[in-house]
């Protein structure tokens, strides 16, 4: 999943990019319109000098302003005035035909001077003008402009220019837009990136902060509320205040926890030093006998979940204390191996046990080891038909001990493998406190608590009707122990 920090910087740069394509494009087309309305102003002003000096050229030589020969052309006097003219320049007689084309025009291409000429056959009834492309002059702007007081001969005249000539035009611009644009938006994303890093970075510290306290033994902890007073500080503050809550709520429900079962101890004792001793009252009725063992039976059971109830509400508090001192693990092995064996023998399971032959010392609680040790087998007993195999291994890793505990039995589905270390949690109808293979759903959640008491930590690998694996790494401490 992207990250926000991602996401905001893409819309970032989807927005900018957006701007600036906008401001560009407006930018192009106001620069294009100013530059025909440039060219427009110019090639009037040059036609209306070209009208006004025809003209008054009229009136002083006395209508002498074309002088015949080969061709019709206007009087050299007359015509060397235009010479001046930077743009193209085209007079035409009252036919279209021209008697005057400027040094510039006659310089032009032979097609684009044909289309120039074009335009004055038949002469305009009033000014106008407009763009005409050629493959090799490019796009010629023209302006035309009717003569009518210069006598009878002279009809029209008309100037043009390259759009191109115009100082830093469109297409100029454009050019400057497609190099520098990429540059500044590229920046502009790099500016983007950092600038909301910086201002995520309170939310990438709530987030931290946050993963940390989820582990339920640090609902103590609090956020840091920022000193901006932004939206930030609003959400620490609100969030502090949700975990306020949930310490309490967490507080209350452990001390009941605590309480319950340490209340329950007492009353359960008696009443199971009262079911022993009423077996063995001589005289009892076989019917009653039997009654009298399955009470013994979950009186039992009764105790044992009390027992692990007050262990784990101890161990949520942070009471629950480990006795540890330097073990050699094979003893503690080899010992639960023993247990496993007789387990099996009963149950038709075949139980190996592979340990080092030098010692393995690791500083551990011993008892609670050996507990992690016997729930774990005897679970994969339990789980294993007649026929099957359990293993038990610990292996020297160095600098960390790798305790597995492998079963041929029936398994456990993928969807339940993220839930067996739960409290309470039974992974099947096969798993159900009822049948045959009773239990109290907590032996798993003390394992991984055991585990993670010592630093450790415990995995599980399972596949339906092919067995499963439980893998315990316990890490050596650095140093002498």
């Amino acid at each position: 999943m992207p990250s926000l920090r991602r996401r905001v910087t893409v819309w970032y740069a989807v927005a900018l990019g957006a701007t600036v394509l906008v401001f560009g494009t407006a930018l192009y087309v106001e620069r294009r319109q100013s530059s025909v309305r440039e060219i427009d102003q110019r090639l009037f002003i040059e036609a209306d000098f070209a009208r006004r000096w025809l003209n008054e050229s009229y009136r002083v030589y006395a209508g002498q302003v074309i002088r015949g020969g080969e061709g019709r052309e206007l009087e050299q006097a007359i015509a060397a005035n235009f010479e001046g003219v930077r743009d193209f320049l085209v007079v035409s007689d009252r036919r279209g035909d021209y008697l005057y084309l400027n040094e510039p025009t006659r310089r032009l291409n032979f097609a684009a001077v044909e289309a120039l000429t074009a335009l004055l056959t038949p002469p305009p009834a009033a000014t106008d003008s407009g763009t005409i492309v050629d493959p090799v002059e490019g796009n010629l702007r023209f302006l035309r402009m009717p003569i009518a007081d210069a006598g009878p001969e002279v009809g029209a005249v008309l100037v043009a220019a390259r759009t191109s000539d115009v100082s830093f035009g469109p297409e100029d611009l454009l050019r400057s837009m497609l190099l520098i644009g990429p540059v500044i938006l590229l920046g502009s994303i790099a500016v983007g990136y950092f600038l909301a890093g910086r201002a995520l970075a309170p939310l990438r510290a709530m987030r931290d902060e946050l993963e940390a306290i989820t582990d339920g033994r640090s609902l103590h902890r609090r956020l840091a509320v920022p000193m901006s007073g932004d939206e930030f500080a609003r959400l620490a503050v609100t969030v502090n205040a949700t975990i306020a809550r949930l310490e309490r709520s967490f507080a209350s429900l452990r001390r009941f926890t605590a309480d319950a079962s340490h209340e329950l101890k007492t009353p359960l004792m008696v009443l199971r030093a009262g079911v022993e001793r009423a077996l063995t009252q001589p005289g009892i009725p076989a019917e009653s006998l039997e009654g009298l063992d399955q009470s013994l039976d979950h009186l039992n059971q009764m105790s044992e979940l009390v027992d692990n109830l007050l262990m784990l509400a101890r161990a949520d508090e942070g009471r629950a204390t480990l006795a540890v001192e330097p073990c050699d693990l094979r003893a503690l092995v080899a010992d639960t191996g023993e247990t496993a064996e007789m387990l099996g023998e009963a149950a038709g399971v075949r139980v190996t046990v592979d340990v080092p032959p030098d010692p393995v010392m690791l500083p551990v609680d011993a008892s609670r080891i050996r507990q992690l040790l016997l729930n774990l087998v005897t679970n994969a007993v339990k789980y294993t038909p007649n026929g099957g195999e359990v293993g038990l291994a610990l292996a020297d890793l160095g600098h960390e001990l790798v305790i597995t505990v492998r079963d041929t039995g029936v398994g456990i589905a993928a969807g339940d493998l993220p839930h067996i270390f739960d409290r309470f949690y039974r992974a099947d109808p096969a798993r159900s406190r009822a049948g045959d293979r009773p239990g109290t759903g907590l032996g798993l959640a003390i394992t991984k608590w055991i585990a993670e008491a010592h630093g450790g930590e415990i995995a599980v690998q399972s596949r339906p009707g092919r067995g499963t694996a439980f893998t315990v790494r316990l890490p050596r401490p650095p140093g002498p122990a």
